[in-house]
């Protein structure tokens, strides 16, 4: 009995000092800019994820067709190159409403480059260098940490360029937010961009794809053009990178006449692949546009 007892407060000891030891230490923190911007749209995509269970026709969370209900985009890809992808239905009449795009001219052979910027991963560098040496432009759409920690990269965008888009401060989904702190959120980040920068943003990318007709009307009348995309993948997982090939195939074989292409800055695989993306699309037939020409393509004035 007595050994008994001497063993359960050995027990006893082992555990109190470790619960004292869990209070003292300071445990390392993942990265939180990385934390809160994983969520991306295309978070509704599932490539290479079996136990996913997704609507094969269309890549959308849901559509709600209210003024105020949170829609997120979505597309149904061609399938094959050539193919136009085919938006949720409804979709690009009430883009056109309220002068914004998914899409550029179908009818010339026309790519444009985009790219989201939650937070720098050590890419960009290298996608810059891609694109200069290639002279293609593109819209680098941020958000406010990466507007506070990234002014290097920034200013390099700016002098070779690029245009660089706003993502919004925080990265919330606005159909939840009210009237004035999404102002917040957009104005805020662009505010802060023009005190840097002297330039005003023009291109909005609303966070995670998603929207309502009344985010699209209040960004709108602020004079903003909120820019989706007729392709994307899943590549902001950064843990589960495929290779630069998988990147190569998955753009490649879905490249089409006015595309807007989203990928994100944070991919090892779109890092290395996007010089022979490049290279291959020019190899047939298609050029890259100059991304200022989607806004007068939005507004209606480019024929």
């Amino acid at each position: 009995m007595k050994r008994l007892n001497t063993n359960v407060l050995l027990m006893i000891i082992v555990v109190l000092a470790v619960l004292a030891l869990n209070l003292f230490m300071t445990w390392e923190l993942p990265n939180i800019s990385a934390w809160v911007y994983s969520p991306e749209l295309t978070g509704t995509l599932s490539d290479g994820n079996e136990n996913i269970d997704i609507d094969p026709q269309y890549f959308a969370s849901g559509i709600n067709d209210s003024y105020t209900g949170l829609r997120s985009w979505g597309i149904r890809r061609g399938g094959r190159p050539g193919i136009l992808p085919k938006p949720d239905p409804g979709t690009p009449e009430l883009l056109k409403k309220y002068n914004s795009i998914y899409i550029a001219d179908t009818e010339k052979p026309k790519i444009y480059l985009t790219f989201d910027e939650g937070y720098e991963n050590g890419y960009t560098p290298k996608i810059l260098d891609v694109l200069y040496e290639n002279k293609v432009n593109a819209i680098f759409f941020v958000t406010g940490p990466y507007l506070e920690k990234e002014d290097e990269l920034i200013r390099r965008m700016i002098d070779e360029g690029h245009v660089v888009g706003n993502h919004t401060v925080n990265h919330k989904s606005l159909p939840l937010l009210d009237e004035k702190t999404l102002e917040e959120e957009v104005v805020g980040l662009d505010r802060k961009f023009y005190q840097k920068y002297g330039k005003n943003m023009v291109f909005l990318r609303p966070p995670k794809g998603e929207y309502s007709e009344r985010t699209l009307e209040i960004t709108s009348k602020l004079g903003y053009v909120n820019v989706f995309w007729s392709f994307a993948y899943d590549d902001w997982a950064v843990n589960r990178q495929r290779g630069w090939e998988y990147a190569f195939e998955k753009v490649t074989q879905n490249l089409h006449n006015g595309a807007i292409i989203l990928l994100h800055a944070v991919s090892r695989d779109n890092a290395e692949a996007l010089d022979k993306i490049i290279q291959y699309a020019r190899e047939n037939g298609y050029e890259f546009g100059d991304v200022n020409e989607l806004e007068q393509l939005a507004r209606g004035g480019m024929t």
